[in-house]
């Protein structure tokens, strides 16, 4: 409720409440200037109903400018430009008598014609505020994945925040499945979330620019760090929407995308736009690399390095939370086969080596470069012999053989695509398609160290590029990861476009929501740590406990012990609770994003792009309670994690169980 105010219609009332204020504030030393501590009569016109802040774009109602200094009149929720005379905003203050105004960037409130700030103390305007700009603090950002209580919007209809419907502004539905499976990776949210306040960071880290720990923990992961102003436009928008979607302090249970959309169609040259779908898969590598880009991340990728057994590969530093959450390495090992000339060099060696009366006669290729056959330079024996070397030397050079070359490489990576098995190929009665079911860890064979994928096969070169290299007969790669991220993304590859349409495989590919093993796809350098004994740690020093728990990554554990017991205690805790699941590589289910075409499509007859056609949705789990919500654009509803698993799925988002 708001406190009654007298309502001044007249001119005259107007200037003897200033006027009263000012006498007021001049009586008084230690009374507040007027800009920050007059009370504004109006406060009651305000009409909450009409007040959208998610517009497309803040510009101006009247001349369609867009100026960072645009207001919104609270009484009829328009926009419009300046607050100073003949501006579009005091002329409409003084028409229609609309006096309550709020500067949409810096969320101050005036009262026009009059001019003049209205207080920012003032209780009946913290929800605008918030509203506006929604703002977290460190303590309710840890509250976010304890948090059960439903927020109620203007209208009274109940949420919950973080599980919000997202407008689909004509198939940006790809758009909102990413978002919302990126605004519950806690990391990543935790960042942006609290961007925009004074301590500028996701974890700990303080305002203003430079390289710091994420979260406290050791100095190996280091993290850039630059001010919310500095934000790419993009990373400003993600981060709006991000607070919009957790606010409980919503005027309507729904938000809409329209500036994050815009910022993208911008950003990628209209490659993503308003009407036209877009594969999901492509579009949050995409988005990740200019988020990373946006909050200050280094630009251009590292060199890749051909791998020497004599030395360890240089580690990589992430740059930032993007790739401090998502990055991880992958060591390839690719293996060609080519078709090729042998050479003169190569020829002349196999003479040298075994080659016609090597033995008997002079080398080889003294007989090939003495060319002089003339009469009277060697007896005819000897002219003989050098013949047939050189014709000899001339068929090895010329002949065609298979020569196989092997590079190892390491490189970082965001996510991992993974290749479906071909669908079947016969159709049941009515034309549909038999749609197998495939384990993930069964697709996950790619990355198994062992097995080698065919990349291409007799790929024919350009007479310009074939030279000495000649033609590639085939050409295969494997997989080690060496190192996983915290969170891992999995892409399933499902769409193949080849010369006339675009085909789906609908293989369902199964998967566990909850302890997903993968320790044996991963090959650390060195080899696998194995977990001390109570014994071990009871008789490990002072230094030796600290290096145990900086050495993963919970340095906040050590810093934060004043006495030796105390550092033993949370010691021990760390190596019988968390370590063995760190070390096991297991990781449980955050989102997982499907795609959903119609029935019709695919069948005989219907040669439909099933891309265009298809839509998506993104399911995710609200931690305080265990329950996993289905969200497909504005519709939010409960789900079981049993159908979870046998959906369609197309990206997948997995946490590592002691990453939280």
């Amino acid at each position: 409720a708001w406190p009654n105010r007298v309502h001044h219609q007249t001119d005259g009332g107007r200037k003897e409440c200033r006027q009263s204020t000012m006498a007021a504030n001049q009586s008084s030393s230690n009374t507040p200037t007027l800009e920050e501590a007059v009370e504004c009569p109006y406060l009651d016109t305000i009409n909450r109903t009409v007040l959208d802040f998610d517009a497309p774009d803040h510009a101006c109602s009247i001349t369609l400018e867009s100026s960072p200094h645009i207001y919104a009149c609270l009484v009829c929720g328009k926009f419009f430009r300046g607050k100073g005379k003949h501006t579009p905003a005091y002329t409409h203050s003084v028409e229609e008598g609309h006096f309550v105004y709020v500067h949409l960037t810096k969320g101050t409130f005036h009262c026009l014609p009059d001019d003049y700030e209205i207080s920012r103390d003032d209780p009946s305007l913290r929800d605008i505020r918030l509203a506006l700009h929604p703002t977290f603090t460190r303590e309710e950002v840890d509250k976010l994945d304890k948090d059960r209580e439903l927020a109620r919007d203007l209208f009274g209809r109940r949420y919950l925040p973080g599980f919000v419907g997202l407008n689909n502004l004509n198939r940006t539905d790809y758009l909102n499945a990413v978002v919302t499976a990126l605004g519950h990776v806690k990391p990543l949210r935790d960042f942006f979330l609290m961007a925009a306040n004074n301590t500028n960071s996701s974890n700990g880290h303080k305002s203003g620019g430079g390289v710091v720990p994420l979260n406290g923990k050791s100095k190996k992961r280091l993290v850039q760090q630059i001010e919310h102003a500095e934000f790419s436009p993009l990373a400003k928008s993600f981060s709006l929407l991000l607070r919009n979607m957790w606010s409980p302090h919503r005027f309507k249970s729904s938000v809409d995308p329209h500036m994050l959309v815009q910022a993208v169609s911008v950003a990628s040259n209209k490659r993503y736009h308003v009407g036209k779908q877009a594969d999901a898969g492509e579009f949050l590598a995409w988005l990740l690399h200019q988020l990373h880009l946006g909050v200050g991340g280094e630009d251009g990728k590292r060199k890749k390095k051909k791998k020497k057994k004599s030395k360890r590969p240089e580690k990589s530093g992430a740059t930032s939370v993007i790739h401090d959450t998502f990055m991880g390495r992958v060591e390839v090992t690719t293996a060609v086969r080519t078709r090729r000339r042998r050479g003169e060099e190569a020829a002349l060696k196999i003479l040298n080596q075994g080659g016609m009366e090597a033995s008997e006669n002079p080398s080889a290729e003294e007989d090939i470069i003495d060319e002089d056959d003339r009469a009277g330079s060697d007896d005819e024996e000897t002219i003989q012999r050098k013949r047939l070397k050189r014709e000899t030397h001339q068929s090895l050079a010329n002949e065609t053989v298979i020569v196989e070359d092997e590079t190892v490489t390491e490189t970082d990576f965001l996510q991992l695509t993974l290749d479906i098995p071909e669908k079947p190929l016969f159709k049941d009665e009515d034309g549909g398609l038999v749609i197998p079911q495939e384990p993930l860890v069964n697709v996950l064979r790619k990355f198994d160290g062992v097995s080698f994928g065919d990349v291409l096969a007799m790929q024919q070169q350009s007479p310009e590029n074939s030279g000495s290299n000649g033609t590639i007969v085939s050409k295969k790669r494997r997989y080690r990861l060496k190192k996983l991220p915290n969170y891992l993304i999995l892409h399933l590859s499902r769409f193949k476009r080849n010369g006339f349409f675009v085909e789906k495989n609908p293989t369902i590919v199964m998967f566990p929501v909850k302890n997903f093993d993968l320790s044996s796809y991963v090959f650390p350098e060195g080899g696998r740590d194995k977990v001390p004994t109570e014994e071990e740690v009871k008789g490990m020093s002072t230094k030796e406990l600290k290096n145990i728990l900086i050495k993963y990554d919970r340095a906040d554990l050590a810093n934060n012990a004043i006495e030796k017991n105390e550092l033993l205690q949370h010691c021990l805790d760390f190596v019988s609770t968390s370590l063995p699941d760190l070390l096991a590589d297991k990781y449980d289910l955050v989102a997982n994003i499907t795609h959903d075409i119609p029935v019709e499509v695919g069948r005989e007859g219907k040669q439909r792009n099933p891309l265009e056609e298809g839509s998506y949705r993104c399911h995710v789990q609200h931690k305080a309670t265990g329950q996993w919500y289905e969200i497909q654009d504005l519709n939010v509803r409960e789900t079981m994690p049993q159908l979870i698993g046998v959906s369609e799925s197309y990206l997948l988002i997995f946490e590592r169980k002691v990453a939280a």
